[in-house]
């Protein structure tokens, strides 16, 4: 069981002062990934309902910072050296599949394999609207453009022919650095997302979800969708983020099988108090869960 923070991108985690001083003390202080979520755009008034919240409402105000996670993720990586950076998540249908490709490979590389692509169909049908992309199918679109982003970065000649994606005898490099792959985990709650991560995921990030039970609930969702996929769910990496999470929910978790809870808080605005608010987060959740190191190799910028 890990432990992870979701807490770069978004607000005062969007300031460069601050990502350096997050990543820096989470990994210092033993947390294994540093995550980061996406919005390209938003508006004043949805007319999509926020699926991770009772109400339907996002919590982050529209006029709020939220940095691209890419180049979000590009800075901590720069400020550690052995922290795992996962994207949490990137909306992928929103974007061209041969250019993430290309990104991710180059983070990973430059990271030292450190990066998880975490990957959304998305909710928002205005933000889809603003990109210009159809809201409609999207799931087959993320589908198919994971295989193709996997083709590119398995083969040193890649062609691809399929209905969303059509490439012929183009090189894409760098590679990522574990045998071609970036780890590419699907986030998303309901039955569809989880048959989604039986079909071809690498693994599972549940957000916001309601305590234990339902966590428990989605995990046996996604294990029945893998026997009926022939998967071994065993193989399948599994981070969650609980609504209202207590210290309790650790060996409940562990338990059920979930490889990391990922803890999301905003830090503070102020660097020179990033390293408490870390160290209090350690203290909290992390008693026999993480283990610290005595230097970052790394210095802040």
């Amino acid at each position: 069981m890990h432990l992870g923070l979701h807490a770069l991108g978004i607000g005062a985690g969007a300031r460069r002062d601050v990502i350096d001083a997050v990543a820096g003390a989470a990994e210092t202080l033993g947390f294994t990934t540093l995550w980061s979520g996406e919005h390209v755009v938003m508006v004043d008034q949805s007319s999509s309902r926020y699926p991770y919240a009772p109400d339907g409402q996002i919590a982050v105000p529209p006029t709020a910072d939220w940095n691209d996670p890419m180049i979000g993720l590009s800075f901590a990586a720069a400020a550690t050296s052995r922290i795992g950076l996962a994207t949490g998540v990137l909306l992928l249908p929103e974007h061209n599949p041969v250019l993430v490709a290309k990104q991710a490979a180059t983070l990973d590389a430059l990271c030292g394999g450190r990066l998880t692509l975490g990957v959304g169909v998305g909710w928002s049908r205005d933000e889809f609207d603003a990109l210009g992309v159809p809201f409609a199918r999207r799931a087959a679109r993320t589908a198919e453009y994971v295989a193709a982003m996997r083709t590119l970065w398995g083969e040193d000649v890649a062609s691809f022919d399929g209905e969303f994606v059509r490439f012929s005898s183009v090189r894409s490099n760098p590679k990522p650095l574990r045998d071609r792959r970036v780890p590419v985990v699907l986030g998303g709650n309901s039955d569809a997302a989880l048959e989604r991560v039986a079909a071809w995921g690498d693994g599972w990030y549940g957000f916001n979800l309601d305590g234990t039970a339902e966590v428990a609930d989605r995990l046996a969702v996604l294990r029945r969708a893998c026997r009926e996929a022939g998967r071994d769910a065993t193989g399948l990496r599994c981070a969650v983020a609980l609504r209202e999470p207590q210290v309790g929910d650790l060996t409940a978790l562990a338990d059920l099988g979930i490889d990391e809870l990922v803890i999301v808080d905003s830090p503070p605005t102020d660097p020179e108090g990033v390293l408490t608010w870390v160290s209090a987060l350690a203290e909290r959740w992390g008693r026999g869960y993480l283990t610290p190191h005595t230097t970052s190799p790394v210095p802040a910028h």
